[in-house]
C-alpha cells in the first residue's frame, strides 16, 4: 500500500495543513516532507474531511428505489415493501448492495450501517469493495423463521466480525419493538450478551407506533425497552422521531446513540426528530439515509444539509444545528454512533485513514468566506474528487477503483426486474 501526503489541504477546525497516510492510518497532521511519501497530492484548493458515516440504512433496498412512493410507513411496508422483500435472495441482495456501495462511495460515505436479510451477501460486497461496514442481520420475531434468523445472526457475527482487515464489524439487529416483543426480545438480548456485540433497532419512528405501545403496555417504546433491560447494552437507535422529554432523559442516561434520518422521515411523513433537544441532553446523534426505497438516494451530503436546515425552520430559530454540528453528525458523532469513535471520524494521527477530498475550486464554493458553511450549505456530491478507506483510494477523479460500475448497473437492474416480474 503506497503512502500518500495530502499537501496543503483545508481541514475543518485545523486550517490548511499537510496530512500524511501510511499503512492505512494517518501518520501526520501538520507539515510534511514530500520525499517521505510515495505519492504527493496537491490539495491547496481542496477540503480534506473524515469520510462520512451513514449511521442507518438497508443497502440492498436500492433495488426498490421508487417502487413504492408517497405512502405512509405502515402501508408502504405492509402493502409494497414486505411483499417485494419476500422475493429477495442472496444474489439479488449482493447486487443491490454493490449498487448502494458505488453510490455511497461517490457521495463520500466511507462507513455504512446495514440491517437486512442475506447479510452474508452484504458483507461480501463490503469486503470486496474496500468500504467500511457495520452490519446486522435483521431480526423480526412476529411470524415464522425467528429461530432460523437467530441462528443466522450467531453464525454471521462469528464469521464476519473483524473481516476485511477489520473493516467489517457486526451488530445484533432486532428490527423494532413492535416486531420483537417480549419474550423474543429477551432472547435477542441474551444473544447480544453471548456474542459481546452492540445492538441496533428502529425506535419511535411514527406517532402510531408510540400510540400503540402506550395502548398495549401503558408506556412509550423507549420505556418498554428500558424495562426490558435493552439499554444496559450498547444500542444504536434509528429514527427516534416521537420522543417525550422523559424518553430523551432515558436515552441520555443510558448513552443510547441515535441515527437521525431526516429525508426518510420527511418522505414517509413520519415527522422530524427532536435533534436539538437530544443534543442538548448530550445524546450522540449520527446521520443516516435509511434505504433508497424511502429516500430515494444515499447521498450523505443531502442529509447533512437537511439536518442543518429543517430544525431551523421547524423551531423558527436559525441558530439551531450549526454547519459545524451538522458536519460533526456525519463524521465524529457518526463514528461514535456506530461504536467506532476510537478509529474513525476525525483527522488525527493514529486514526484510520478514511478520508474524502472535496474540490473547492467551483463557482458555487466561491468566495471562501466560511469553508465549513460551504460544505454544508453549498457543496455537492460531485465536488468529491477522492475517497479513501483504510489508506486505499476507492474513488479518484470520478473513477471507482474497486468496482466494475458498468457490470453493477447491469446486474442490479436485472435483479430489480426479477423482483417486480416474479
Amino acid at each position: 500500500m503506497e503512502s500518500v501526503l495530502f499537501k496543503g489541504a483545508y481541514v475543518p477546525g485545523q486550517g490548511n495543513v499537510d496530512v500524511g497516510v501510511r499503512g492505512g492510518r494517518i501518520d501526520l497532521v501538520g507539515r510534511g516532507e514530500a520525499g517521505n511519501y510515495d505519492r504527493v497530492i496537491a490539495a491547496d484548493n481542496c477540503a480534506l474531511l473524515p469520510g462520512f458515516v451513514n449511521a442507518h440504512g438497508h443497502a440492498a433496498m436500492t433495488l426498490l428505489r421508487s417502487a413504492a412512493d408517497d405512502l405512509p410507513l405502515q402501508q408502504w411496508l405492509e402493502e409494497k415493501i414486505w411483499p417485494l422483500e419476500a422475493r429477495l435472495n442472496s444474489r439479488r441482495v449482493y447486487w443491490g448492495t454493490m449498487l448502494a456501495i458505488a453510490e455511497m462511495i461517490r457521495s463520500g460515505t466511507t462507513t455504512f450501517t446495514d440491517m437486512y436479510f442475506f447479510e452474508d451477501a452484504v458483507a461480501q460486497a463490503a469486503e470486496e469493495t474496500g468500504i467500511r461496514a457495520v452490519l446486522s442481520r435483521g431480526l423480526v420475531a412476529v411470524g415464522p423463521g425467528f429461530d432460523q434468523a437467530m441462528a443466522e445472526t450467531r453464525e454471521f457475527v462469528r464469521t464476519w466480525q473483524g473481516r476485511g482487515d477489520g473493516r467489517i464489524t457486526t451488530l445484533v439487529g432486532p428490527h423494532a419493538p413492535y416486531t420483537c416483543p417480549q419474550p423474543y426480545l429477551e432472547e435477542i438480548l441474551d444473544l447480544a450478551r453471548e456474542l459481546g456485540r452492540p445492538l441496533q433497532i428502529h425506535l419511535a419512528e411514527t406517532r402510531s407506533e408510540v400510540e400503540e405501545s402506550r395502548r398495549q403496555y401503558g408506556k412509550s417504546p423507549v420505556a418498554v425497552l428500558e424495562e426490558a433491560g435493552m439499554f444496559a447494552l450498547p444500542v444504536l437507535a434509528a429514527h427516534c422521531v416521537h420522543l417525550s422529554p422523559e424518553d430523551i432523559d432515558i436515552l441520555a442516561r443510558y448513552d443510547v446513540r441515535v441515527a437521525h434520518n431526516p429525508t426518510s422521515n420527511l418522505k414517509l411523513g413520519s415527522g422530524i426528530a427532536p435533534v436539538p433537544a437530544l443534543l442538548a441532553k448530550g445524546v450522540t446523534v449520527g446521520l443516516g439515509t435509511d434505504g433508497a426505497a424511502s429516500n430515494n438516494n444515499l447521498d450523505m451530503m443531502e442529509e447533512i444539509r437537511l439536518a442543518a436546515l429543517i430544525h431551523k425552520g421547524a423551531h423558527h430559530d436559525p441558530t439551531l444545528i450549526s454547519a459545524q454540528q451538522a458536519l460533526a453528525m456525519a463524521t465524529a458523532m457518526g463514528a461514535r454512533a456506530v461504536f467506532l469513535e476510537e478509529e474513525i471520524g476525525a483527522i488525527r494521527e493514529g486514526f484510520k485513514a478514511d478520508l474524502i477530498l472535496l474540490d473547492l475550486d467551483k463557482p458555487h464554493l466561491t468566495p471562501r468566506h466560511n469553508v465549513e458553511a460551504h460544505i454544508v450549505y453549498a457543496a455537492q456530491a460531485s465536488d468529491i474528487c477522492l475517497v479513501m478507506v483504510d489508506g486505499k483510494i476507492l474513488l479518484e477523479d470520478g473513477h471507482l477503483t474497486t468496482i466494475d460500475e458498468e457490470r453493477v448497473l447491469y446486474e442490479a437492474a436485472r435483479a430489480a426486474r426479477e423482483l417486480l416480474e416474479q
